[in-house]
């Protein structure tokens, strides 16, 4: 089996989306961020915020007062049974089935579940198999 390298957190910044339901909005990613183990960092009347994801209202400062279209957005998981959970939560926080946990064509390990979010993205959680990390995470330091 060829080796295959994967590069995670050297292309998006941030991603940011704008929904019409902020109440639905926070209540579904705060769900599915809980079960993925990534806490929700900021959070304002009309924004949060969760690592490289920012959620707005129309009205908010960020926004241009029109709702982001249909994106596609896919978690990393640390197991199968995360992406499970990330599905179950996900629908009972308010999202929609669009694809149950299991493997799918894209590679042999690749264990992916999908749920459409209140607004109508299409939300994933992928666990790629085992393999060696060089870290969990980048951090980014600023000099002040």
């Amino acid at each position: 089996m060829e080796t295959m390298m994967l590069h995670r957190g050297r292309l998006i910044d941030h991603l940011h989306l704008v929904v019409e339901d902020y109440p639905d909005a926070l209540r579904f990613y705060s769900a599915v961020l809980q079960v993925l183990n990534v806490p929700i960092g900021g959070s304002g009347d009309d924004y949060f915020w969760a690592d490289e994801l920012f959620v707005s209202t129309l009205g908010s400062e960020a926004a241009a007062g029109v709702p982001t279209g249909r994106h596609h957005l896919a978690f990393q998981a640390a197991s199968r049974e995360i992406v499970d959970a990330f599905h179950a939560a996900g629908v009972a926080a308010g999202g929609c089935d669009n694809g149950a946990p299991g493997l799918r064509p894209y590679h042999p390990q690749y264990y992916g579940a999908f749920l459409l979010d209140p607004a109508g993205n299409n939300i994933e959680a992928v666990y790629h198999g085992p393999a060696a990390r060089s870290a969990p995470s980048v951090t980014v330091e600023f000099e002040s």
